[in-house]
């Protein structure tokens, strides 16, 4: 069974102001995208920036055979959204933007905004994980790193500014993360060593930055390290991310500003990563595509096909 999460970019339906600017560049989006779902040929994939739920379908209906849809009720100020393309049926067991209850909210903007609740929704579903029992799965899109500034802008006005923002966006993924890591908490109900979860998604930052890591729960045990193999009490509530599986030479999911990064991750349970076979980006065996590099302007890629991401998987069992 392959798991896998893709960043669409921009999936929206044509002639609106974020996605495709007609029909025809629709068409060659979705195809673009079509073409590596089928190669990739996950079981699940977790995808972000949904725009339209409708282009979501659309897209599911260039696929082989019968997929089932599921998205997020809560989109962003743009409209974007997390959701799922599974090949089973699906239940969906939560969505929700909520902070954990002693989370306070947090600085946004100089004006004094704050944000008591993630930017969006954290969608999480269960589908038949065959003889193994049910598979939990998340699917998370937390703050970008791309900076927008009042006013529309993509550009600082002066250094001191770019902090700042720099500072609220930082500020807003710390606590999305640690919002993502009580809904982890929920689904493990402290029995990782016998339940399968699995969290995906574009995490907007590292493997080892501090935001990524809130997300592992209890340290110590990553894979590559001599405690990996030995059982102990944080396995009933860690999460590992799969990165170290990846080759080498294949861990990155962008590209920004020409420098190659992997900010799009797959964190599993204890149960779930130690029948893990083979992770990677891009196409099994191919690695990431060709990716584009993207500036601090999002709109600079506007109806361009296909994705600025590269997807990450991971293969489970045989």
């Amino acid at each position: 069974m392959l798991l896998g999460t893709w960043n669409l970019e921009n999936l929206y339906r044509p002639g609106g102001p974020y996605g495709p600017p007609d029909e025809a560049g629709y068409e060659a989006k979705l195809a673009a995208l079509a073409a590596v779902i089928t190669e990739l040929d996950p079981a699940l994939l977790g995808v972000q920036e949904v725009g339209d739920p409708e282009a979501l379908k659309d897209l599911a209906g260039m696929l082989d055979d019968d997929w089932h849809v599921a998205v997020s009720e809560h989109p962003d100020g743009r409209g974007i959204r997390v959701g799922f393309l599974s090949r089973t049926p699906l239940t969906v067991v939560a969505d929700t933007r909520a902070f954990p209850a002693r989370l306070r909210p947090v600085q946004a903007d100089d004006a004094g905004l704050t944000a008591g609740q993630a930017g969006r929704g954290v969608l999480a579903v269960e589908i038949d994980g065959g003889d193994v029992g049910p598979l939990r799965v998340a699917v998370c899109h937390l703050k970008s790193k791309l900076l927008s500034y009042p006013d529309g802008r993509f550009q600082p006005r002066d250094e001191g500014e770019r902090a700042r923002y720099g500072a609220y966006a930082l500020y807003r993924r710390a606590a999305e993360a640690t919002a993502l890591r009580a809904l982890a908490d929920e689904l493990l109900a402290g029995d990782g060593q016998g339940r399968d979860v699995a969290i995906l998604g574009d995490l907007n930052d590292e493997v080892q930055a501090a935001t990524t890591q809130i997300l592992l729960g209890p340290p110590g045990s990553e894979i590559g390290t001599p405690g990996y193999d030995r059982p102990d009490r944080g396995d009933a509530t860690r999460l590992w991310n799969v990165a170290p599986l990846i080759p080498p030479g294949q861990r990155w999911s962008r590209v920004n500003s020409g420098r190659r990064e992997l900010i799009d991750h797959v964190l599993l349970s204890h149960h779930l990563v130690h029948r893990t076979t083979a992770a990677g980006t891009g196409l099994p065996g191919e690695g990431p595509p060709g990716l584009p590099s993207v500036g601090p302007d999002p709109a600079e890629r506007r109806g361009e096909p296909g994705s600025d991401h590269a997807p990450v998987w991971v293969r489970v069992g045989g």
